[in-house]
């Protein structure tokens, strides 16, 4: 009661009332601690520095938000499947947290509109930048509303909306088997190789190549060796036509 009160009584900037618009429409409720959600956009190249040298940016809040929607998810396949196996339980969650689905799903629920137009343009070029903000926004909420209603979020206002399990269930391609088989029935030798890791802080980002019989016939990239050698497999998949 006292922090409702508290929040209708402080004044806010025009800044911070768009924030605030933008927040509650992704949340369903206004937040309490702005200062949270504020640093969900600060990437580390654009955070100051404090006198210790820590800089007070969103990697921790991404860190935080990869662990929480990550036991979220594990937690609700776990229960919606309960005759499953560990392998396919793992492809699923592995399918729906992936940098990629994240960042589309960030676009989906209006992560964008937590950042200044001038920042996007000058500052986030990088390719991962709306999943990093959508772990870090999990960060905020959890930190901000706590555990239950954090899930509660996850669940009502991420997965059940935003993902057909059904479709992704029946879509669940491992190229990389396709291949391997394809290779054993033609007599092809088959090699994955990860070929450069680019680091930049704590990610990665791992290339693979694809050789048949000696030759180089595909790349691919992800942000572990699984997805790189999935990517490279299926452009050799789409090389060879293979369904």
């Amino acid at each position: 009661m006292i922090k409702h009160l508290f929040f209708r009584l402080k004044k806010y900037s025009d800044k911070d009332k768009r924030l605030i618009a933008a927040i509650k429409n992704i949340v369903g409720y206004r937040p309490f601690r702005l200062e949270l959600y504020r640093l969900v956009t600060q990437h580390s190249s654009i955070a100051k520095s404090h006198h210790n040298g820590f800089k007070q940016s969103n990697e921790r809040l991404e860190y935080l938000g990869d662990a929480i929607l990550g036991a979220v998810v594990a937690d609700y396949l776990f229960k919606k499947y309960p005759f499953k196996d560990e392998g396919f339980l793992t492809e699923i969650r592995s399918r729906l947290v992936n940098r990629e689905s994240l960042s589309q799903l960030a676009r989906k629920v209006g992560i964008k509109a937590l950042l200044d137009v001038d920042l996007v343009q000058n500052k986030y070029s990088y390719k991962s930048l709306y999943g990093d903000m959508m772990e870090a926004f999990i960060g905020a909420v959890y930190l901000d509303k706590g555990y239950k209603s954090c899930r509660k979020f996850i669940i009502n206002r991420l997965l059940q909306p935003h993902y057909d399990l059904d479709e992704i269930i029946k879509n669940n391609t491992n190229y990389k088997s396709i291949l391997i088989e394809w290779s054993q029935k033609t007599g092809k030798e088959i090699s994955f190789n990860i070929v450069d890791i680019i680091q930049e802080k704590r990610k990665k980002e791992f290339k693979a190549v694809i050789e048949i019989d000696g030759k180089t016939i595909a790349h691919g990239s992800g942000l572990n060796k699984k997805k790189a050698e999935q990517n490279a497999a299926f452009k050799a998949c789409q090389l060879y036509k293979l369904d």
